[in-house]
């Protein structure tokens, strides 16, 4: 049986905090991620970066989506510190975010500690250039082609509302 495909990030463990240099609050890059263990017949990786507790965990109303990436070629197994079209591997496209901007958009949460997810999807195609597309565009495209995916959760609070913990 292959081991099912894994995400984890050198910067931080799955469940935990984000450090603040990948916020908005701080340099606003992308953390590094690496992957192992691809599906056979990966043709493409695609990664969604999203919020559901925005705005408020208490009373979240929508997942504000922070990154869209995808026809990261199969062979790739990490995504470097700061992560932008300038380092990324040729071909590699980037959707629109809620930012409404195509760069990773780090957390930048208004209210409470929200939930982070980073989701990395196998696919057995090359996804045609869908141009700024969403992560609904996306998700809609790679529809039918997932033949693996994996989660990593990282976990962000303002540190200007961070008071005593309970």
């Amino acid at each position: 049986m292959p081991k099912p495909l894994e995400l984890t990030s050198p910067r931080f463990k799955n469940g935990g905090p984000i450090p603040i240099a990948y916020t908005g609050e701080g340099e606003d890059k992308a953390p590094p991620l690496h992957w192992e263990n691809p599906p056979a017949g990966t043709q493409s990786l695609a990664l969604i970066v999203e919020d559901p507790d925005a705005p408020d965990p208490q009373n979240p109303k929508m997942t504000f989506c922070h990154w869209v990436l995808y026809n990261i070629p199969p062979g790739a197994q990490d995504l470097p510190d700061g992560a932008n079209l300038d380092v990324l591997p040729a071909g590699v496209r980037q959707g629109l975010n809620d930012f409404h901007r195509s760069a990773y958009g780090g957390p930048m949460p208004p209210v409470g500690n929200h939930r982070y997810f980073f989701r990395l999807y196998a696919l057995d195609t090359v996804l045609p250039d869908l141009g700024r597309a969403t992560r609904a565009e996306l998700r809609e495209a790679m529809n039918g082609h997932v033949l693996g995916e994996a989660e990593l959760l990282g976990t962000y609070q303002k540190v200007h509302h961070r008071g005593a913990t309970h």
